[in-house]
């Protein structure tokens, strides 16, 4: 018998089970076939070029328009450039060395076929530098090296059949591979016995859904749209129950725990800070205030996601819910995802709460406390005073790193857990707190300025109570948004630190972004550009560099990135702030929390190469004051792309919750989870967080019922194994954390 547990090598060959696995990571028949086509290509249909991801490994079935044999001007030898085109929009391709001859012969004018290879760009236009192909029209295919065969006759029929099945690929093993290699399996698979069927035939019966073994053939090897739909309606429940089993289970153990009662008590800090307010707090920050009052006061542990826009005034509503439980006689604690982040959050603290923050000192309120910062950088001296102040209780407030959970860190009494920008905190974390609180389990509050749909906050964030702020409090003000494309329009680039300029000039400050760090050995020239692929991104090194010798010459330039040491980062953070560095040169380090009310203008260098809800994030860094913000983002990919689509949403609105809805319109199936956000393999594959809502709320509710029944699945081994095999240990803990 041939199961889902069985190796590729003996079924189809060392060769190309190796190139699944390098390539795909599939080394069994099971992973194989949930390794699901991307979407089907009718024979003779086109597909539609215009959107194409800069990066992306694509596979397009299009008609070659012209192909051209050139010299090279940059290196000896010979290139072929080709056009192909879906009759609307053209695609670039290039072939280089000896073989370009025989594909010179074979890709000749008319001729269909199937290319793919990684998107690139080149003198502003889309191109696949030596992509590999199979002509679909009778001739054979391929191009050397690594480039496909030529199909047996077998394999030729299947192409010439109605349905493409055009599956996710990788360098090496390109989609009409993949296609053979399932054929092979397929035919000696002995399929899913009903009772193994991971779905219970009650719940199948209920929903309508196939049997497994019906659905995995028929995804694979459809005859007709209707079996497709079918087919992803059955796979689509699998993974959803997957995931809303894995969260009901979550919730089911979190409530079940004891956590410390923080009721608000009349006439301490929180009133006295209150009374304080120089401002009135917005609707939404008093609706989320008195969720969360409500939730410290039970003896349940609160886990609540608290998401709001930038700047909506997030840090307020936990700094009210913090001195709440201080009140109780109990402690907080804020983790910030980097040191720079964590020290600024404690000055923040401190000049918002005053003579509130100075308990046991001259001049300190009646009803005070004190907030201690802890980073695992500190010097031994401050460190221990910090260590004393947390395990004495002297400490209401503590603010620091993942520091503050590792076991040399003692707290007389925790309540609440305040977690800003860091959303893998879970399991391990909180029982590692736990631990510190009296064996209850302290409530927790995560906070993001990245807005969540719904559908992400059920899938990913689903055992986590949501709220949302999203109103801005009085006196932000605007952010003007542009896009500067460079290859198109260069000049603009030079105005853009002319603007510069004249903003320093005014008194203002500016941030410039860039993806990378850079090794700080670049002669500062720009790396130079292949005829086949994008230049690396931006560094900060080299960039301030640049722009200190050049363009922004007399200004007072520093840098910020993740590998400084933390006293200088904190030292640099601290000259930005008082105005004693005019440009700071940062990686996203400045993503979160750094305020400095004075910054009135963001240059993203390379800004494709960041996403939606980052970009979105990022500008919020300008603006902070009396004085208007501007971000500029700065890209060399050419109009018509989905990644030029992207940066023009970003210049055109500055709803983050809008965004953040395109964001997910615009991702790829199934990298929402874990890890797998960056790689090949994913929890969610067939799964749409955009488009299957539905199916979502539906199992869900389903799961919840299960659970409730059976929480630890026992009378369900199917599910049981379901939520095993769709998640495993490395995405089982992402949800776990997130």
């Amino acid at each position: 018998m041939t199961t889902f547990d069985d190796k590729l090598v003996p079924l189809l060959g060392k060769k190309s089970a190796d190139a699944l696995e390098a390539g795909l990571g599939l080394t069994t028949v099971g992973e194989l076939l949930r390794h699901y086509p991307r979407r089907y290509d009718e024979r003779g249909k086109l597909t539609e070029i215009a959107g194409l991801e800069l990066g992306e490994h694509v596979t397009v079935q299009a008609k070659v328009k012209s192909a051209r044999q050139r010299r090279m001007k940059s290196r000896s030898g010979e290139l072929l450039e080709a056009v192909i085109t879906d009759g609307t929009s053209d695609l670039h391709l290039v072939f280089f060395g000896r073989g370009s001859r025989k594909v010179e012969r074979e890709l000749l004018p008319g001729r269909k076929a199937m290319f793919a290879g990684k998107v690139g760009v080149f003198n502003g236009k889309l191109q696949l530098a030596h992509p590999d192909y199979e002509i679909l029209d009778g001739a054979e295919g391929g191009a050397e090296g690594g480039a496909a065969s030529g199909a047996d006759n077998a394999a030729a029929s299947k192409f010439a059949e109605a349905f493409i099945p055009v599956y996710p690929a990788a360098q090496g093993i390109q989609s009409w591979n993949i296609a053979r290699c399932v054929e092979q399996v397929l035919a000696v698979w002995d399929g899913v016995p009903d009772e193994q069927d991971p779905l219970p035939p009650s719940l199948r019966a209920e929903r309508g859904l196939v049997p497994l073994e019906k659905a995995l053939r028929d995804i694979h090897r459809p005859d007709g749209w209707a079996a497709v739909a079918v087919a992803q309606q059955r796979l689509k429940w699998d993974e959803a129950m997957a995931v809303q089993l894995a969260l009901a289970q979550r919730r089911r153990s979190a409530t079940a725990r004891p956590a410390p009662a923080c009721p608000p008590r009349d006439g301490l800090i929180r009133d006295a800070f209150d009374a304080r307010l120089p401002f009135q707090l917005t609707a939404g920050q008093r609706e989320v205030g008195e969720q969360i009052a409500r939730d410290l006061s039970g003896e349940h542990p609160m886990n609540r996601l608290l998401q709001g826009e930038v700047g909506s005034g997030k840090t307020m509503v936990a700094l009210r819910a913090m001195l709440q439980v201080v009140d109780a006689g109990r402690q907080a604690a804020m983790l910030a995802p980097t040191e720079v982040l964590a020290a600024q959050h404690a000055r923040s603290l401190r000049d918002l709460l005053g003579d509130l923050a100075q308990a046991g000192e001259l001049g300190g309120a009646e009803h005070a406390t004190r907030v201690t910062l802890l980073t695992g950088s500190m010097p031994a001296a401050q460190r221990k005073k910090a260590l004393l102040e947390i395990v004495t209780g002297q400490a209401g407030i503590v603010v620091g790193t993942h520091a503050l959970i590792q076991d040399k860190v003692e707290f007389a009494d925790l309540g609440l857990v305040v977690v800003d920008e860091q959303h893998r905190f879970g399991v391990e974390q909180r029982a590692a707190l736990s631990g510190r609180a009296g064996g209850v389990t302290p409530h927790v509050l995560v906070m993001t300025a990245t807005p969540i749909p719904r559908t992400v906050a059920m899938t990913v964030y689903g055992d986590l109570e949501v709220s949302a702020l999203r109103e801005l409090p009085q006196g932000r003000s605007p952010i003007s948004t542009s896009v500067v494309p460079v290859a198109e329009k260069p000049q603009w680039l030079d105005r853009a630190w002319q603007r510069i300029h004249e903003e320093v000039a005014k008194g203002h400050q500016v941030y410039v972004v860039c993806p990378r760090i850079g090794d700080g050995e670049s002669d500062g020239e720009e790396p130079p550009k292949g005829e086949d692929d994008r230049r690396p991104p931006l560094a900060v090194v080299d960039v301030a560099n640049r722009l200190a010798a050049g363009p922004l010459k007399g200004l007072r330039v520093d840098i910020l990135h993740g590998r400084m040491a933390p006293d200088d980062k904190d030292a640099v953070m601290r000259a930005f702030a008082a105005n004693e560095v005019q440009v700071l040169v940062a990686t996203t380090v400045v993503e979160v929390g750094v305020n400095v009310p004075n910054a009135t203008v963001m240059v993203i260098m390379d800004a494709d190469r960041f996403g939606v809800s980052q970009l979105h994030q990022l500008r919020g860094r300008v603006g902070r004051g009396s004085a208007p913000g501007l971000c500029l983002l700065v890209t060399e990919v050419p109009e018509g792309t989905s990644t030029m689509q992207r940066l023009r949403a970003v210049e055109s609105t500055l709803d983050g919750f809008e965004l953040a809805q395109l964001d997910l319109e615009l991702r790829r199936e199934g990298d929402i989870l874990g890890a797998a956000q960056s790689g090949t393999r994913s929890g969610l594959k067939m799964l749409s967080l955009l488009r299957d809502e539905d199916v979502i709320t539906a199992a869900r509710a389903v799961a919840q019922r299960v659970v409730d029944e059976d929480p630890d699945l026992r009378a369900h081994p199917g599910l049981a194994s379901l939520v095993a095999g769709l998640l495993d240990e490395e995405r089982a803990e992402y949800l776990e954390k997130a």
